[in-house]
């Protein structure tokens, strides 16, 4: 690539960030404001070290000019504009990600984009997912989570009487509130997963089992905390439910479903290693 070539690619891409400035206050809004999209701070980070493993790591591509990604960057900047002009800030903001895949393709080609391919795309967990559409999963979730709760800790002979998404015990009671459904654990660890196979370059087999593997794990793990917190609740109240230890429990469960899906990871890459030899 000559240093001509860097430079339009460089002017090129600066355009790409001022055209979509005026999203940039709002989601930064929305990643300082409300911890379950806080992640969105350090996507761009990753997504920027993914670029530079995969291009530091191959021989350098052919440069050329696809028309096919220009086709792609002028229809997500069309819709970006119609999104914009209508108040529609999530549309926006996922053809923002778009229009940058396909400017890369049109700059510099199918053999780059093949590469970037992941990077880019990675960006689009940098968008907070909008309320309207989590509710439509985290309702059905939240319920299963407290049935599966209440049957786990009645398992432990503890009384325990469920209506709706509410434990009663005989000395209290327990709101799983829509935050516990999971759905945030999810997420999480469906980031994690993506991450963990842009680190490796197996089959698309072993990484969909990986990513698969992050809503079951997700799903278990917050089971074990609304459970455990009931039978914490029986004993010393509902006061168990807020405060220090409620967050304490989060972040151990977090944990808990980090080191499981690492273990997942593990696995697959010695089983891969398993096959190689």
């Amino acid at each position: 690539m000559s240093k001509h070539d860097r430079i339009k690619i460089a002017i090129l891409i600066l355009l790409w960030v001022v055209v979509f400035y005026p999203l940039y206050p709002e989601l930064l809004r929305d990643w300082y404001g409300h911890s379950d999209n806080s992640h969105g701070f350090i996507v761009p980070f990753v997504a920027g070290y993914f670029a530079w493993e995969r291009i530091k790591q191959l021989n350098p591509p052919t440069i050329s000019s696809s028309w096919w990604g220009g086709v792609l960057l002028f229809l997500f900047l069309a819709l970006y504009l119609l999104c914009y002009a209508g108040g529609v800030a999530f549309p926006a903001r996922v053809a923002m990600v778009f229009s940058l895949f396909g400017l890369i393709w049109f700059t510099l080609g199918s053999e780059m984009i093949r590469i970037l391919a992941f990077p880019v795309l990675f960006l689009l967990f940098m968008i907070p997912v909008p309320y309207s559409l989590l509710s439509l999963v985290s309702a059905p979730l939240q319920l299963m989570a407290t049935k599966i709760s209440a049957g786990i800790i009645g398992a432990c002979y503890i009384p325990v009487f469920r209506e709706g998404n509410m434990l009663y015990f005989v000395g209290t009671q327990l709101e799983v509130a829509e935050a516990c459904s999971g759905i945030r654990s999810i997420m999480s660890l469906l980031m994690i997963a993506f991450a963990f196979t842009g680190m490796r370059h197996g089959g698309w087999k072993n990484n969909a089992i990986l990513i698969a593997s992050a809503v079951p794990i997700a799903m278990v793990a917050n089971i074990i905390r609304i459970a455990g917190t009931g039978v914490l609740a029986n004993f010393y109240g509902d006061k168990v439910a807020r405060g220090f230890l409620h967050e304490f429990s989060g972040i151990a469960i977090f944990v808990f479903g980090f080191m499981a899906l690492l273990g997942v990871f593990a696995l697959i890459n010695r089983k891969k290693s398993a096959d190689v030899k």
